[in-house]
């Protein structure tokens, strides 16, 4: 074996070991938004978005991207398309923090499982990529899944449905703004952030926030949001220079399923028609891997 290939061996091993610790933590988000649910949604929003920048600072700093990020803000399309990015992934931290505190951890996971599906459909749609047999076989599965759950429980799932699509269009976004992961988080954040601060003053002035009530534990947590938020995003982002696209696209189904664990540990009941669409999900899911790891254009990556 030459060096070179020890080389590789070596970059596989340090991509495999970033993205499992990336999705596990992931997977494991709804036990610290639990832990936390005695503060409002859109308080622990606001905290997620506030802390993330001074730590996200650290970060950017420590890999000395600053010039990505003042080459970004030089640039009025990159900065728009941003603006646009942070406020989907804001709409996305807070559907997800409210499905945690309101018992639908099921549906959050749901949302994850659908969301490389909601990838195919919007290369169908706006991109005009041709849909192979299989992919819309997967596509076709997943719909009639999500109809029998609709139908059964006269409830559309409104949360999965909604985190797949504002993650799905933020992942297309992002994919065409040259930026960096953690520069994007950053600028994001950055953005939304004298939202969550005039939120934030306006609930302290009230004497409604966790802060002005000395819960000194409790502050810890909600000061844990920062590299809670960070440190996930930095390892995906290891991962991604050093992982083929497949590797990470299976290991990415980790998240929803350790999720799906959590829900039910938490004693959320899985109904026969959530069973049902969960069954066609996994179904559509195995397929969609199937299509995408028989592909020579893909594995090849």
């Amino acid at each position: 074996m030459n060096a070179e290939e020890i080389t590789k061996i070596k970059k596989t091993k340090q991509g495999l070991i970033a993205a499992l610790i990336a999705y596990v933590c992931y997977g494991l988000l709804p036990i610290y938004i639990k832990s936390v649910d005695a503060v409002p949604s859109i308080e622990v929003l606001a905290h997620r978005i506030i802390w993330s920048v001074p730590f996200g600072l650290l970060i950017v700093l420590g890999r000395k991207q600053i010039p990505e990020i003042k080459a970004a803000f030089t640039d009025i399309r990159i900065m728009g398309l941003l603006f646009i990015t942070a406020l989907l992934i804001g709409m996305n931290w807070y559907i997800y923090i409210y499905s945690v505190q309101t018992n639908q951890v099921l549906q959050a996971s749901l949302g994850y499982y659908i969301n490389p599906l909601f990838y195919v459909l919007v290369g169908v749609i706006f991109l005009k990529e041709k849909l192979r047999v299989l992919q819309a076989v997967a596509i076709s599965i997943a719909a009639i899944g999500v109809l029998i759950l609709t139908m059964s429980t006269g409830q559309f799932p409104w949360i999965a449905i909604t985190l797949a699509a504002s993650f799905t269009v933020y992942g297309v976004i992002r994919k065409n703004v040259a930026v960096g992961a953690m520069p994007g988080l950053f600028i994001e954040t950055l953005i939304i952030c004298p939202l969550a601060l005039a939120y934030f003053y306006h609930i302290t002035q009230g004497g409604f926030a966790i802060f002005a009530n000395n819960d000194s534990s409790m502050i810890g947590l909600l000061l844990l949001a920062g590299p809670i938020t960070v440190i996930p995003l930095l390892l995906f982002a290891v991962a991604a220079r050093k992982l083929r696209l497949t590797t990470i696209g299976m290991m990415q189904f980790l998240s929803p399923t350790m999720q799906f664990i959590i829900a039910l540990f938490y004693g959320e009941i899985l109904s026969v028609p959530s069973m049902i669409c969960f069954s066609c999900i996994w179904l559509a899911i195995s397929i969609f891997i199937y299509d995408a790891v028989t592909k020579k254009d893909i594995n090849s990556y």
